[in-house]
């Protein structure tokens, strides 16, 4: 039933952003849009549960009145994908079941227990999953080294363009609440990116002279010990404004 009522749904949000996001790295809706579809659909349910009247729905509705939050997560599925979905007491509800393999059901729900749905744990995992699942390189960030304790990674894509990972409040925790531990041990553990990439970011990162998370030089894993040794607790404010420095960046270089 809660089945049947979520995929309605997603026929409207279908209808929404099929038209404003036809294609994603070449392939055409829904392939790689699972936070997008999972986010539209928080929304809508947060609209349609109050009055609704489809029985799935109003069990769904019951179940949140009860208590049980319904809430959105990130993360690991089979460490063959990342995946976004919604997350009901010990249910696992992938409103977005179809943006790797377009002919399965647009809605699973499954046992949080079996669904093979975990958190991320490590950069080491998050690579694990990143490299086939994006089809990139990944090498250490040494181009914005004040930065690398938050994102120690750097992706390079098939076509030559790169970025930085993962700034995503799932990934920056890996960071933050490690101590820069776990940066410090994936920074020691890749390699130094192409010296072409390099070159391209040094060309980029001339525009940026006035934010110094992306042009101060520098060792990544000193920032790392810096960062670490600096503060006792999470310092938000650091956190923020490296993110905000990373947001002011294109998308890829």
């Amino acid at each position: 039933m809660l089945c049947n009522d979520l995929a309605q749904l997603r026929l409207v949000v279908d209808l929404k952003l099929a038209p404003k996001m036809p294609y994603f790295a070449n392939k055409p809706y829904p392939i790689g849009r699972c936070r997008e579809i999972r986010d539209e659909m928080f929304v809508l349910l947060q609209a349609q549960l109050p009055h609704t009247d489809k029985l799935g729905l109003s069990l769904l509705k019951e179940r949140i009145h009860q208590g049980t939050d319904l809430k959105k997560a990130w993360g690991s599925l089979r460490d063959e994908y990342f995946q976004n979905a919604l997350i009901l007491g010990p249910w696992y509800i992938d409103v977005a079941n179809d943006t790797v393999n377009a002919n399965k059901p647009r809605v699973e729900i499954l046992p949080l227990a079996t669904s093979k749905f975990t958190t991320i744990e490590s950069f080491t995992q998050f690579i694990k999953i990143a490299r086939p699942y994006w089809q990139v390189e990944i090498y250490k960030n040494n181009v914005c080294p004040a930065l690398a304790p938050y994102m120690p990674l750097l992706c390079v894509g098939t076509n030559g363009t790169s970025w930085l990972a993962a700034a995503n409040d799932d990934m920056l925790n890996v960071a933050i609440n490690s101590n820069f531990e776990e940066s410090k041990l994936i920074l020691n553990a890749l390699p130094n990116p192409p010296p072409s990439i390099v070159k391209r970011w040094k060309e980029t990162l001339l525009q940026f002279t006035a934010e110094a998370y992306l042009t101060h030089e520098g060792n990544p894993i000193e920032y790392c010990r810096f960062y670490s040794h600096n503060t006792t607790r999470p310092n938000l404010t650091q956190r923020d404004a490296a993110v905000i420095a990373y947001s002011s960046l294109p998308k890829t270089v």
